[in-house]
């Protein structure tokens, strides 16, 4: 993955390029490497919603490039001689994350030595990213609700509110669908969040880009010119699971440079317990939860279906469902239409 570059206000994008058109008339976006189908859906729901002001969700597991996509869209949008803001909800302890988003002033609490501008205030006129979304506690969920409902925050200890012009960009790796029924997330932030939903896909639905991946990963780390993979080993490669996607490529093959000797790579430290049709896997199988067992099996269903539901043929009759009990469970497991319509079917054995 490229490495983030600060943007600072005032100041053009330096890497700001429109979205270019490869070899294979494939649209491509500078700093995000993959050509497959389900990438060329998020290449053209990115350009469509870059030039607005919309909030956008990003949707993906961990390590798909989420980030990345917030950048795209920021260094895209007409906001982006402003700043790009980036909070991990995730990272900061709860009682510590209301004034990092919007600010305090002195005296305001033991330790509030100084007025502190939060991240909102920063991003005035600018983009914020708010990563882990789904991490955020309960309670800073309501004020970030009034946040972007009201478009105006409130410092720790202020006496005033503050109008902002912001647009927020977030991302989870978490069903929210899933955490609203626990009551662990607010079903109308939920819904003021979800304007324009991007779901990234998963590594392993999408093995055509590994190839890329890996050439660019070794321009990346390769301490020789020329470095390359051995005959066999890209196989081997593309048969791997990777529950950590793009992120976990990325550091195995890094891993796989500092540890060999030339320009050859011959073996690659495989996470052999990942692998399938590997003979020499020693590890046990990965455990998935029920629910990501059943995720998998009912878009495996409905990519055999071409996303056909109902009637002949269709899923909830494959499943042995009913139609309204099939519904309930895609939309309680997060499943997007995006997901069963751009990635390639698999193919049946």
């Amino acid at each position: 993955m490229a490495k983030r570059q600060p943007v600072k206000p005032g100041h053009s994008v330096d890497d700001l390029h429109p979205p270019e058109k490869g070899s294979t008339g494939a649209i491509t976006y500078p700093g995000i490497i993959g050509a497959s189908p389900s990438m060329q859906q998020v290449y053209s729901l990115l350009s469509q919603v870059a030039a607005s002001h919309s909030t956008v969700l990003l949707l993906g597991e961990t390590g798909t490039g989420k980030e990345l996509i917030a950048r795209a869209i920021h260094q895209h949008s007409p906001r982006r001689n402003k700043m790009l803001v980036n909070i991990n909800c995730a990272a900061l302890p709860a009682n510590l994350i209301e004034s990092e988003l919007f600010g305090h002033e002195k005296g305001s609490f033991t330790g509030a030595i100084d007025r502190r501008i939060g991240k909102f205030e920063l991003a005035n006129l600018g983009t914020i990213f708010l990563d882990e979304i789904g991490d955020m506690p309960p309670d800073l969920q309501v004020k970030l609700l009034r946040a972007l409902q009201e478009k105006e925050i409130e410092r720790i200890g202020g006496k005033a509110p503050i109008r902002t012009d912001v647009r927020v960009i977030a991302a989870t790796n978490r069903n929210l669908h899933h955490a609203i029924e626990q009551g662990r997330f607010r079903s109308d932030l939920f819904y003021r969040l979800n304007v324009f939903p991007i779901t990234l896909p998963p590594l392993r639905e999408r093995k055509e880009d590994i190839p890329l991946l890996v050439e660019h990963f070794l321009t990346r780390f390769a301490r020789q010119e020329n470095t390359r993979l051995a005959a066999g080993v890209l196989d081997q490669l593309q048969q791997c699971h990777w529950p950590g996607n793009v992120r976990e490529l990325e550091h195995l093959i890094e891993r796989s440079i500092l540890l060999n000797e030339g320009s050859l790579i011959k073996k690659v430290p495989l996470p052999g317990s990942r692998s399938r049709n590997s003979s020499t896997a020693t590890a046990e199988p990965v455990i998935k939860t029920l629910e990501e067992v059943e995720r998998d099996h009912i878009l495996y269903v409905l990519r055999r279906c071409g996303g056909k539901i109902f009637g002949a043929g269709g899923a909830a009759e494959l499943l042995g469902l009913h139609v309204s009990t099939l519904n309930h469970r895609i939309r309680k497991l997060g499943i997007q239409k995006e997901q069963v319509f751009t990635v390639k079917k698999e193919q049946t054995k």
